[in-house]
């Protein structure tokens, strides 16, 4: 289950299509050297988690391993992992760097140009922006301006909120393609606030910290740049 040169984005397409809860891998990470990343799937989302080479050690969490035999001995006994938004996560299904896959192929039966004069330079790669995040958020209601806390996640270009974490329908799912702005609020009488400004309504939001906020902001934020792009390629793509 380690996987050398996975990005990221493949870890997430991977554990998100074929994974399941406490699904994870471990694989290289694209910071530093000295780090692999555990990416970990919980109910709608991929969380990442570093573990450290200290040269004589693997640090993970708040332990430490002095071979990978160890370390492996670990995650063998399923252990809980929680982060800062509150997620509890059993590690119960390793992803295998090999799988069976089934070696059928279809016949191409029909095969005409649609369009003539492109090149190359029209082939524009459009899919939608992998980031996830989940967590509890407490979130104000639209007409009784009262606080309720949610369980949110975000997954490609949807964040849904549901009643809690156990919830499986959820109670909306807000289209960030429709989104224009994600920024801090200081408007509330709450600390660790920030909202989402849509056309009919603004979305306001409190996290348990002001670190998890940011964090929250932050891809949120990355998101939106993610479908401009898409959104900016795909205008240049039919003006050509």
């Amino acid at each position: 289950w380690y996987h050398d040169n996975l990005t990221r984005h493949a870890a997430e397409a991977l554990l998100l299509s074929n994974g399941q809860d406490g699904s994870y891998l471990l694989r290289k990470s694209n910071e530093r050297e000295d780090l692999y990343s555990l990416s970990v799937r919980g109910k709608d989302s991929v969380k990442h988690f570093h573990v450290e080479h200290t040269g004589t050690s693997f640090k993970f969490g708040f332990n430490e391993f002095s071979s990978l035999k160890e370390l492996v001995m670990h995650f063998a006994n399923q252990p809980l992992i929680g982060s800062e938004t509150g997620t509890l996560i059993v590690l119960k299904h390793p992803y295998p760097r090999e799988v069976e896959e089934p070696s059928i192929y279809e016949s191409v039966r029909v095969h005409t140009a649609m369009q003539t004069g492109r090149t190359e330079s029209d082939l524009v790669p459009n899919a939608p922006s992998l980031g996830t995040k989940e967590g509890y958020l407490i979130k104000q209601g639209k007409i009784v301006k009262n606080w309720k806390t949610r369980w949110f996640t975000l997954h490609r270009n949807e964040l849904k909120y549901f009643k809690d974490q156990t919830a499986t329908e959820p109670i909306r799912a807000l289209d960030l393609t429709e989104c224009s702005a994600v920024q801090f609020d200081y408007s509330q009488e709450r600390v660790n606030c920030f909202c989402l400004v849509f056309p009919l309504r603004t979305y306001y939001l409190c996290a348990k910290t002001g670190i998890e906020a940011d964090e929250w902001i932050k891809i949120l934020r990355w998101k939106l740049s993610q479908i401009r792009k898409q959104l900016e390629q795909h205008n240049s793509t039919l003006s050509s």
